[in-house]
């Protein structure tokens, strides 16, 4: 990529530099967390955010939340990531959902009763008593498993159809009674009974429910002194003036220490195998214009890099955090430059051993292979990438000789040319054998990083759909020159 010096502006005020690790998605083996932990300090990354959702080894009635598909972390495991993250020098925060996006926890039918409504998998009902139980032993367990931990984030984003369910309803029948503070009293509840616990904790929480609160319903909420908003915005072409107001405005209404959050990887649709380094630069080079003009007033505690796994815990798995390294390095020296000028290409290009910090042209340098854990699984990945998405591939069903000797009239009455048909059978079986060759070779890598499960699913979703009109052209296609060929 090349990227042209732009107006700077200072690099990263002080705060901290956090790495979220989204685990619901793939979570990578022990062993190579290590080396991804290696590499993040030495990028010059100051703690991890850590999701683990249903990685976690929950025990007693709450052992159902952990995954089965794939095995979560044991205790031991968990403590191991901790320790060789504090022998770096980073800090492990962990984020529990306490409200919003509590899929992994209400998909589970002992847990259906705690939905605000039975069609969102994903929000909690906020009248019931259970509910907070259940998170705050949620919680327990998590705090319990993070020896000296000082700081929390309890998620509660995207909390949806909230006021909708029928106890909900009701509560907001009552006059003068709004979503919002339906909202704002669950969290400060939950928010309460943590300082109750751990009278030290520092709460983070997710800010979007809170972006269109006026100023006095933050100042009567009784949130104020309790959390500290971490306000998210993923996209490139971020809007300045407004994220400052909006940061202003948190900190009138009495919430100077602020966090912020930008991407490095699953924020560009819910599907991408393989991120644009370029899109997620841009992000932080808008994050840095809004550090640059904030008032001293604003307490800014840090930035949280985020990389999604998945959009939500039922969703498909997006961009693996191999193939996107040059994405979060790059973001990384954006922040530490003030701008992504050739000297910071040139500092991630050297640290990561690679020509480009686009992961679809990083080629190679002769130095500095061994700092990019994974990368022979990116490069695998970007090759099945390229080639899935080519057209030969996903414009095959509209070829000239398909639609015009093989269409779904010519299969129904299996009537075909079997000369031109059987030359299609030959370019289709073509084709798959040239998948099924890259597909082993990102699977035979993807499992030296990841549990064989997560391999597993990363080709049925991002493989099989594609593959499948052509398995099926060959499969009819030899049904078809049965019945016309003796």
């Amino acid at each position: 990529m090349s990227v042209p010096d732009r107006m700077s502006c200072p690099p990263w005020p002080k705060g901290k530099k956090l790495v979220h690790l989204d685990l619901k998605g793939a979570p990578p083996r022990v062993e190579y967390l290590h080396k991804l932990i290696d590499l993040f300090s030495k990028l010059g990354v100051d703690g991890l955010l850590v999701e683990y959702e249903d990685m976690f080894p929950y025990e007693g009635e709450l052992k159902l939340l952990q995954a089965t598909t794939q095995h979560a972390y044991s205790r031991e495991e968990l403590l191991s990531i901790q320790e060789f993250a504090k022998s770096k020098g980073m800090e492990v925060i962990p984020l529990v959902q306490t409200f919003g996006h509590m899929e992994f926890v209400l998909k589970h039918r002992p847990m259906w009763n705690l939905r605000e409504v039975p069609y969102c998998v994903g929000t909690l009902n906020p009248h019931k008593d259970e509910g907070v139980r259940l998170v705050m032993e949620m919680l327990r367990q998590v705090v319990k498993l993070h020896p000296g931990l000082n700081t929390l984030h309890i998620g509660a984003d995207e909390v949806y159809v909230l006021g909708e369910g029928e106890e909900s309803k009701k509560w907001l029948a009552s006059p003068g009674r709004t979503v919002e503070q339906l909202f704002l009293s669950h969290v400060t509840k939950v928010a309460k009974a943590i300082k109750k616990a751990w009278p030290h904790m520092t709460i983070v929480m997710w800010d979007d429910m809170m972006r269109d609160m006026s100023q006095d319903v933050l100042k009567a909420s009784g949130l104020v002194g309790l959390i500290q908003p971490m306000l998210w915005e993923y996209t490139p072409n971020l809007d300045v003036d407004k994220t400052v107001s909006l940061l202003e405005k948190y900190c009138s209404a009495g919430m100077s220490d602020l966090w912020v959050a930008s991407s490095f990887k699953g924020s560009t649709s819910v599907y991408t195998c393989v991120p644009c380094t370029q899109r997620h630069v841009d992000n932080h080079l808008q994050w840095l214009k809004v550090a640059a003009s904030l008032s001293s007033a604003i307490n800014l505690q840090g930035i949280a890099i985020t990389g999604w796994q998945r959009y939500d815990h039922l969703s498909v798995l997006c961009e693996l955090m191999p193939v996107a390294l040059p994405s979060l390095a790059a973001c990384v020296e954006t922040l530490n430059h003030g701008q992504f000028s050739s000297e910071a290409q040139s500092k991630v290009n050297e640290k990561l051993g690679i020509s480009s910090v686009e992961v679809e042209a990083m080629g190679s340098t002769s130095s500095g292979d061994s700092l990019f854990p994974g990368r022979r699984l990116a490069e695998s990945i970007v090759e099945l990438n390229s080639l899935l998405n080519s057209d030969d591939i996903r414009l095959f069903e509209n070829d000239m000789f398909v639609r015009g000797w093989f269409s779904p009239y010519h299969r129904r009455r299996k009537m075909v040319t079997p000369l031109i048909t059987m030359q299609i059978h030959s370019q289709a079986s073509a084709f798959l054998t040239t998948v099924q060759q890259k597909v082993e070779a990102v699977r035979e890598e993807m499992v030296r990083f990841y549990p064989d499960s997560t391999a597993q699913e990363w080709i049925e979703e991002h493989v099989s759909p594609v593959v499948s009109p052509l398995q099926r052209i060959t499969e009819d296609i030899r049904a078809c020159v049965k019945e016309m060929v003796p």
